[in-house]
């Protein structure tokens, strides 16, 4: 073994072992409420110096807990840091989810066309979900929003965790038709694995649905999943129901109207930590805020470079909020770089629960109690679609980016924007960032794609 394989996995284990809850938590489980947007940049929250729309209630969240500056989606599109997220481990330890599944079941890259061939393309049950851990904790579990993480029946909320759910299966829909597509396409709208009908914006429909969850629990502790598909497209404006067509038109690259999305979500997001404070369960529920990727070109991630899609800090870096009164100290801001895996070991630590197997993310409660300083972080990301193949590699404020073959060396310490190419002025960072990126694919490298052989366009191997 080599000593940047070494390094890896030194930095991994060290990672992994910052475990510890208190033990009020373990006598009183906390009651979670995970809450992600859908292409939501870094800079579309007012809290994070958003000039056109207002998000009181979301970002309320940090003022009553802890804002996260340097947050990392574990991917730069939806199924990818779904999969992370509620796994707790790299995606690409699944195998052919480093990209959004396609509308109706597509595979977009070669070893997601594979899977797909033979129906397996999607987050096997093997793969224990923080809704499968919770659940054994004693938890009540519910998904109402986007699940994104494989269309067959075998992939489904139900078959991971969850007692109810409700939402759309893929990428998105037409917010009132709840159809694929721009609407032309198939219904996507499930309840409970059956396929439902409902009037209304499916904003309104998820966060109804959660409120009306909430309302019938009692004294087991509680996961609810919200994952709205605000604000990704179709943009249509939520006021904008046209009795005519079913639905409203999309505004594409208006501004305006998807601040109105964004908008009308925050409220519905108060919706649900209102029913919270009338349940008196406020005090001792951890409410997290986060999004999946960063914004494509409705959003806003100024002034970060790029974009959804790329490994830049635009495609990657998103907010994140979270709140735990009982707990917690309100209106802190915290520097520690951390991903979307880190919120299941982090979540399974508050709730005294144990994960049943070694994941990749870190219990982050000692640096958000403040009991422990920000650390430095290894971060890896890999994304695959059609052609495209992008990587990246922080270590401390280095960061290494491979797009599509281009290399790039950055001091993010110094250059958070991603400006100043250090490439040629420091090749052996770049030499030690590279050999690390590989030894991270080959750890992470995923057993149901073994026997995966890549074809040539002819259609031969």
């Amino acid at each position: 073994m080599n000593n940047t394989r070494r390094q890896f996995l030194r930095l991994a284990g060290a990672a992994s072992s910052l475990t510890g809850v208190t033990k009020a938590a373990a006598a009183n489980p906390p009651n979670i409420v995970l809450i992600l947007a859908d292409d939501l940049g870094s800079g579309d929250l007012s809290s994070y110096g958003c000039p056109d729309i207002r998000t009181p209630n979301v970002d309320g969240i940090g003022q009553k807990g802890v804002r996260f500056t340097r947050f990392y989606a574990n991917a730069p599109e939806c199924t990818p840091t779904r999969t992370a997220l509620l796994t707790g481990r790299y995606q690409h330890r699944v195998g052919g989810l480093e990209c959004a599944i396609g509308i109706g079941n597509v595979g977009r890259y070669d070893e997601a066309e594979w899977l797909q061939k033979r129906g397996e393309l999607g987050l096997p049950r093997t793969e224990a979900t923080l809704a499968t851990m919770l659940k054994k904790r004693g938890y009540d579990t519910a998904i109402f929003g986007k699940w994104h993480l494989g269309y067959e029946r075998k992939f489904w909320p139900d078959h991971h965790g969850f007692d109810e759910s409700f939402g759309i299966l893929g990428g998105g829909a037409d917010y009132f038709t709840h159809r694929e597509d721009s609407g032309k396409g198939s219904g996507v709208l499930y309840r409970d694995g059956k396929l439902t009908e409902r009037k209304g914006y499916t904003t309104d429909l998820i966060a109804d649905g959660a409120i009306d969850w909430l309302k019938r629990r009692g004294a087991r502790p509680f996961f609810l999943y919200l994952p709205f598909t605000a604000p990704h497209r179709p943009i249509q404006d939520p006021e904008g129901y046209d009795e005519k067509t079913g639905t409203a038109p999309e505004k594409q690259g208006v501004r305006s109207v998807f601040g109105k999305m964004v908008q009308h979500m925050d409220a519905r997001i108060g919706s649900v930590l209102s029913q919270l404070d009338a349940m008196g369960a406020a005090d001792n529920t951890i409410v997290i805020f986060t999004s999946d990727n960063g914004a494509d070109s409705n959003g806003r991630n100024s002034p970060l470079r790029g974009s959804k899609s790329t490994v830049w800090e635009g495609g990657i870096r998103v907010p994140c909020l979270i709140r735990w009164p009982s707990q917690l100290k309100s209106d802190r801001e915290c520097p520690q770089p951390a991903m979307s895996m880190d919120l299941a070991p982090t979540l399974l630590a508050a709730a005294s629960a144990s994960p049943g197997r070694k994941l990749d993310g870190v219990n982050l409660l000692p640096v958000l109690k403040g009991e422990t300083k920000e650390f430095p972080r290894t971060l890896f990301w890999r994304y695959k679609r059609a052609e495209n193949r992008r990587k990246a590699v922080r270590d401390g404020d280095l960061k290494y980016v491979i797009d599509n073959g281009r290399e790039e060396l950055f001091d993010l310490g110094a250059d958070e924007l991603e400006q100043h190419n250090l490439l040629s002025a420091a090749p052996r960072h770049a030499d030690r960032l590279k050999e690390m990126l590989a030894a991270w694919e080959k750890e992470v490298e995923a057993p149901r794609l073994l026997n995966f052989r890549p074809q040539h366009p002819s259609g031969k191997l």
